[in-house]
């Protein structure tokens, strides 16, 4: 059977089961109190994804009122995260999962098909891309800058050694400034966990003195169907010590955290979560959070704080108890993937001091949700009032198409925030329109 076949069998079964729609206002789950309705139960969970067919010349996402945007980079093989060096050059990783992660259910399955019908399965270029400004108001010369890469994804610099964590370790390599490629072989720094990869993304940051570097490693499974052996130090934030490799877990119970940075005020680390699927539209809510040294943060065990997810056996009450409930929730189902608090003055005042979250997008919500760049502003380093939407336009109007999906955001050096598009393999770039 053709691929189109599959996926044309595959949406049929969907749709099917598909009238579970979500009943919540988004707004109502946004916050430090989202509303939580009763989990639901599936054979076969709802699934709704756009059919990914990029941007046609010309076409580019909407931005708010006082905002403008322009494509610096195009052509890219399914770009995920950006990092500003020093002198300006700006990191684009190419990349996507290894592809070892076995197919053990018919929803697996067909998740997989549809799913990579969207463009998010798209072909990574396991390597890293400069982009450099040339004048100006000059155009972005663009440079293979690092290849042969194990689907990277997190990328820092401390000093001259330039730190790349691949799905299953991080590798250091020596960096010159100015250079446009590196010929550095490199060498393994520490490993990483590597099986299955069902979350395969290992985010990373640097701490501010640039002893440690903190990696966001997801779950093996949705609650821990694969068995908690497969789960040893994933859903945590791992620190690790830059002068001898040696790691510890920092704070666990976290799904799938992605996106850490530094809270400017507090200097506290902030990561968004992406939470489990398969109980509902309307749950669980993605979230942003303060990570807590030692903290549990209640995953597979229980979801936004001490709610019980009971499909999890054997249960852990003593774990239940224990568990923190996150700063601020995100919605359900919109997979955060990128955040930056954004710290320049190129942007309108009401989007400074703030954080900038990069929403991928659902699968397993109908109407969708997410597919769009929000904000969220901060006041004494905690978030307040409501997400506003920044940057949108990525899905069409009837949900049917998708043009592209935010994952990266940095800062460049006249502070334009950038957004790496991995359906559209595109970088956008939004400045004011002063």
């Amino acid at each position: 059977m053709s691929k189109t076949r599959h996926i044309a069998l595959a949406t049929a079964i969907l749709a099917a089961g598909c009238s579970h729609r979500a009943s919540i206002d988004p707004t109502e789950q946004m916050g430090a109190d989202p509303r939580l309705p009763p989990a639901q139960d599936f054979l076969l969970p709802p699934m709704q994804v756009p059919k990914g067919v990029g941007w046609k010349d010309g076409e580019a996402p909407k931005v708010a009122q006082g905002l403008k945007i322009e494509k610096i980079a195009s052509g890219l093989m399914h770009p995920r995260q950006l990092y500003v060096l020093p002198n300006g050059d700006v990191l684009v990783v190419e990349s996507n999962g290894p592809g070892t992660e076995a197919l053990t259910t018919p929803k697996q399955w067909i998740g997989g098909l549809v799913k990579s019908n969207s463009g998010k399965g798209g072909k990574g270029g396991n390597r890293i891309t400069l982009l450099r400004k040339t004048g100006a108001n000059g155009p972005w010369e663009q440079h293979v800058f690092l290849e042969h890469l194990d689907s990277p994804f997190g990328v820092q610099l401390i000093g001259d050694t330039l730190y790349v964590a691949n799905t299953g370790n991080i590798m250091k390599y020596r960096y010159v400034t100015g250079d446009t490629r590196i010929t550095d072989p490199g060498k393994e720094f520490t490993d990483l966990p590597d099986t299955v990869n069902h979350h395969w993304t290992k985010s990373l940051l640097a701490s501010p003195d640039g002893t440690k570097l903190y990696v966001g490693v997801g779950s093996n499974s949705n609650i821990g169907e694969n068995g908690l052996e497969v789960e040893y130090r994933r859903a945590a934030v791992l620190e690790v010590d830059v002068a001898t490799g040696g790691s510890r877990i920092y704070a666990s119970g976290l799904r799938n955290p992605t996106g850490l940075q530094w809270e400017p005020k507090t200097g506290k680390l902030w990561a968004i979560v992406n939470e489990r699927d398969e109980i509902g539209a309307d749950l669980v809510p993605d979230y942003m959070t303060a990570v807590q040294e030692g903290g549990f943060y209640g995953w597979p065990y229980s979801y936004f704080g001490q709610h019980e997810d009971r499909r999890v056996k054997p249960q852990r009450p003593d774990l239940v108890a224990k568990a923190i409930k996150p700063d601020y929730a995100l919605t359900s189902h919109v997979a955060p993937l990128g955040l930056f608090f954004y710290q320049g003055d190129n942007l309108p005042e009401a989007y400074r001091s703030g954080a900038f979250i990069a929403e991928h997008g659902s699968w397993d919500r109908s109407p969708l949700s997410g597919y769009e760049v929000s904000y969220v502003a901060f006041q004494d380093g905690k978030p307040v009032g409501r997400m506003q939407p920044v940057v949108t336009g990525f899905v069409s109007a009837d949900e049917k198409l998708l043009h592209g999906a935010p994952v990266g955001l940095a800062q460049d050096a006249d502070g334009a925030l950038l957004v790496a598009d991995d359906v559209g393999n595109t970088v956008w770039r939004v400045t004011g329109s002063r």
